[in-house]
């Protein structure tokens, strides 16, 4: 008999080709030399975070405020949430204020303290796809149900395919914009047609439907900004990380924020507060929610992802790879020009190209790009892809 849970057990061999894209990679590494593997598996940023940041945490480490380091507010520093509604409600028509954020570790942690908060056992879920990984997972967690729909050819939501798998036993929505893996955003037409769509379901089944949006590339777009979701639906909430615009995944600091025109509001966060409790995660890190206060409004240079995505979808698409040309984050997801993705996974892994398959996010007949690399890496790597390119019949594009 097995020491962890069969349930566990039967969610690592889901997730497994996540484990051997890892251990693929390490032994190509060992076998080539680090310098001759293309990796662009993982969203793991190498950008270094803003000047700024290092400046305030130089300056905390010189001046350590008493008490500092000890626990706080379980929805975070007052002074915090001041700083993270401020800057929502610049970019939306709602008055948010520190009432309506509630610090989190990441956007993975504030996911799961909103899924707690509102799903009773068996509720449905909704998810887009190609959708994140962890979405599945996390809707499990709590108990939900998670609901696949696909979305359109362009990867913008389908809505008549979401109001088909709209039942009585849906509670949520969970949106991604710009979305990991495809980088589409959704415009704000979209959202305000979903926002009716959700109105007139509340009505027909007498029950709330809250819309999650997932924003941690909210603030890396490049041709149009991200909409504000409170603008067009009532019943969402804001889940976010900086993770991306800071460069700081491995600090995990995020926050959820609750739209002021959600009908009980109040109670919503009051039910986050205590979920974000008893999940263990207790509070936001202290040190993060201080150095993050004041740097609500910078980021990373986003115009280095920009060239980063021109000069890898130009290329790509000149040796005759189709996608979808993202609008932010920090990935390319074109169709495999073969019908199997994992066999061309495999192809490219023979050029030492190292990707990830779309079945992972729900899409099978795709694969995922992370260009969020080195410059170097990506020009070192258009050899091999011409190669693959070649390989598999594609067509130059001239």
């Amino acid at each position: 008999m097995s020491i962890i849970a069969a349930k566990i057990n039967d969610c690592i061999e889901k997730s497994s080709w996540i484990r051997r894209m890892f251990e693929e990679g390490a032994t190509l590494r060992q076998q080539y030399g680090e310098d001759k593997v293309f990796d662009f598996t993982l969203g793991n940023p190498t950008m270094e975070p803003p000047a700024e940041l290092k400046e305030e945490l130089k300056r905390l480490a010189e001046n350590p405020v008493r008490g500092m380091h000890r626990y706080m507010n379980n929805a975070g520093y007052e002074e915090t949430r001041s700083a993270v509604a401020e800057v929502i409600a610049e970019n939306c028509n709602q008055p948010v204020a520190a009432e309506h954020i509630l610090m989190s570790c990441g956007a993975g942690a504030a996911l799961n303290v909103t899924l707690k908060t509102i799903l009773d056992p068996g509720d449905e879920v909704i998810i887009l796809t190609p959708f994140f990984v962890e979405y599945k997972f996390y809707i499990d967690n709590q108990g939900g149900v998670p609901v696949p729909v696909t979305t359109g050819d362009d990867f913008q939501p389908d809505l008549y395919a979401i109001e088909s798998a709209i039942t009585g036993k849906t509670r949520a929505l969970i949106i991604n914009s710009p979305n990991n893996p495809t980088g589409v955003i959704y415009p704000a037409e979209t959202l305000n047609r979903l926002g009716e769509l959700l109105e007139h379901k509340q009505k027909q089944f007498g029950r709330p439907l809250t819309v999650i949006s997932d924003e941690p590339y909210a603030r890396i777009s490049f041709e149009q900004p991200v909409p504000n979701i409170f603008d067009s639906i009532k019943n969402a909430v804001i889940v976010t990380s900086h993770s991306k615009d800071l460069a700081l995944p491995g600090e995990r600091i995020g926050y959820l924020a609750a739209n002021p025109a959600m009908p009980q509001v109040e109670l919503f966060i009051q039910g986050a507060i205590f979920c974000n409790r008893v999940l263990g995660f207790v509070n936001a890190p202290a040190l993060m929610q201080r150095l993050v206060t004041g740097l609500q409004r910078c980021s990373v240079d986003v115009g280095e992802y920009r060239k980063k995505r021109d000069s890898l979808y130009e290329y790509l698409t000149s040796l005759g790879f189709k996608m979808v040309k993202p609008g932010g984050g920090f990935y390319l997801f074109p169709q495999s020009p073969i019908a199997d993705e994992m066999e061309f996974i495999r192809l490219a892994q023979q050029h030492l190209i190292l990707l990830v398959p779309g079945s992972g996010f729900g899409a099978p007949g795709y694969f995922r790009i992370a260009y969020c690399v080195e410059d170097e890496m990506i020009e070192r790597s258009l050899d091999a892809w011409q190669k693959l390119a070649e390989e598999v019949g594609l067509k130059r594009q001239d």
